[in-house]
């Protein structure tokens, strides 16, 4: 619990939120109600560990904070969550009550222990030590199954690294989701040119096939995207990328998107960790994913 006033309301509250929701507790000393919630909401946030930062505001040495707020009566709470207030409540509420309140919104034991395992393995990961990082990512999916973060890195990694039956396995869970969520759909779209591969869909099946029959027709669409498949099937994927572009050049709608949407699967797939920076600073983007961002957004609109 920490006392906050307008000189550092930005650093406690505001930028604090960004990380940890804040809750901010309007009182004032001549407040009995206060005198009662208090203690309530300090046990909280200890016995939460972490999960939001307590902090009390004097509405009556505070007055700009609390118009701020539009507080009309104390005592009253406002949940802030990247910066901004998403809920809150008036009067001293039970315990049992600000425990619901809390739980609504706040991100589970579970949740939080599996983002800390997913930081760690991508820590890992940036290290070269690739078993630290799929034994994290894969307790951290165990932990927090609704985790999507963390298995998409997961079942990727292990893509990366040839382990395709712990991939479907890991995927499994969330393959009805694909269709509605870009990054596993992203996966999905892998598996996919994996299976293309793996059941001989085609007859050309080498790089001089698909060779022959594009050079003989430039719009065998079927052929350009068959090879686009084979390229992403062995993690050639700026070379998928180029072949997709090259249907994107002479016919955008062929096949109802499927070169653009395809094309975004791969620069989700490939797109690495955001790099950590200084507070303030904007991370670098890749510099390969940014250029074939570029000339993706270049050809869709040409």
């Amino acid at each position: 619990m920490i006392d906050v006033t307008a000189k550092n309301f930005e650093a406690e509250v505001l930028a604090a939120s960004m990380d940890t929701p804040v809750l901010a507790d309007f009182w004032a000393p001549w407040c009995g109600p206060c005198k009662s919630l208090g203690p309530v909401l300090e046990k909280l946030e200890t016995e939460y560990a972490g999960r939001f930062k307590l902090v009390k505001i004097d509405s009556d040495q505070e007055q700009q904070l609390a118009g701020m707020f539009g507080i009309r009566s104390i005592p009253t709470c406002v949940l802030l969550m990247n910066g901004q207030p998403v809920d809150g409540f008036m009067g001293a509420l039970p315990e049992g009550q600000v425990r619901a309140f809390l739980d609504k919104h706040l991100p589970s034991t579970e949740a939080m222990a599996a983002e800390a395992e997913e930081e760690q393995a991508l820590e890992a990961l940036a290290g070269g030590d690739t078993e630290t990082a799929l034994e994290k990512l894969q307790h951290a999916v165990a932990t927090d199954p609704a985790n999507d973060d963390a298995r998409f890195d997961y079942v990727r990694l292990l893509l990366q690294f040839h382990r395709e039956d712990d991939a479907r396995t890991a995927f499994a869970p969330v393959l009805a989701k694909a269709a509605g969520a870009r990054k596993l759909g992203a996966l999905k779209a892998w598996l996919d040119a994996l299976d293309f591969v793996a059941t001989g869909a085609y007859d050309e099946g080498t790089e001089a096939g698909f060779a022959a029959r594009i050079a003989a027709n430039k719009r065998d669409f079927d052929a350009r995207y068959a090879r686009a498949r084979w390229l992403m099937a062995h993690q050639h994927w700026t070379d998928a990328m180029d072949e997709l572009l090259e249907i994107l050049m002479r016919d955008k709608a062929w096949g109802d998107e499927i070169a653009r949407k395809t094309c975004v699967a791969i620069l989700d797939i490939i797109e690495p960790p955001k790099a950590k920076v200084a507070e303030g600073q904007i991370p670098p983007d890749d510099p390969v994913v940014a250029s074939y961002r570029r000339r993706l957004s270049s050809v869709v609109l040409s």
